[in-house]
């Protein structure tokens, strides 16, 4: 439906504009931010196609929608028009290189709070990151391609407890279709033993502290799952 359509863009638009304020801090954009939550929401339970109210009433029906200004009325009309939002797309080529270090920092488990909070107590030079984020997004020729190529990275890297950076990615562009994230694997234990399953025998041994197989006699719920990497 037109509705989520629109809804889904004014959640993006108010996730961009946080984005945008991670390094300052301004009422106006704050403002902004729960203005566009307030009538995504109420674009997702309206019932009625807000097409149907513009073709019905205009700008002015859009307006009589709680929750849905002067500003964002403009902006629905304008998607219902254009099926584009200028403002939209201004946006996101203007927070870019923001989006790309939030990103990052997302698949380290940083929420977009935590960053600003961090950015600004200066725990986090989000400076620092600016720079490669730029250099990142001219490789990859997107946003989406960017974030991709982190989210290769991250995996890759997580499961093998290893810490990766934005210049990681550089370095394994030209592998970024070979890496994998390493194989885990569930390994039985007993009593903090180690299991193998013998073809031969068509049983479960425990290997001791000695190295011997001593046959497992043991019930089903006393054997410890653990994962291998």
């Amino acid at each position: 439906m037109i509705n989520q359509e629109i809804s889904k863009i004014l959640y993006e638009l108010a996730e961009l504009l946080e984005i945008k304020g991670v390094t300052f801090k301004s009422r106006k954009i704050t403002h902004k931010i729960v203005a566009y939550r307030k009538a995504a929401r109420t674009l997702e339970e309206l019932e009625e196609d807000v097409s149907l109210v513009y073709k019905k009433n205009g700008i002015k029906g859009l307006e009589k929608i709680p929750s849905i200004g002067k500003s964002i009325a403009e902006k629905i009309e304008e998607y219902l028009k254009k099926g584009k939002i200028d403002y939209y797309k201004r946006l996101k080529q203007e927070t870019a290189i923001r989006q790309i270090i939030t990103h990052y920092f997302k698949t380290k488990e940083l929420s977009l709070n935590e960053l600003k909070r961090s950015a600004k107590k200066r725990k986090i030079i989000y400076s620092r990151f600016t720079r490669p984020a730029k250099q990142l997004l001219e490789l990859a020729g997107s946003i989406e391609k960017a974030k991709e190529a982190i989210d290769k990275v991250s995996l890759w890297a997580k499961s093998r407890d290893l810490d990766y950076a934005i210049e990681t990615v550089f370095k394994k562009w030209l592998e970024l279709d070979r890496l994998k994230p390493k194989k885990v694997v569930k390994k039985r234990f007993y009593q903090g033993n180690p299991m193998v399953w013998s073809q031969t025998h068509r049983k479960w041994y425990v290997i001791d502290e000695n190295d011997e197989w001593l046959e497992f006699a043991g019930k089903e719920s006393d054997v410890e799952w653990r994962i291998i990497k």
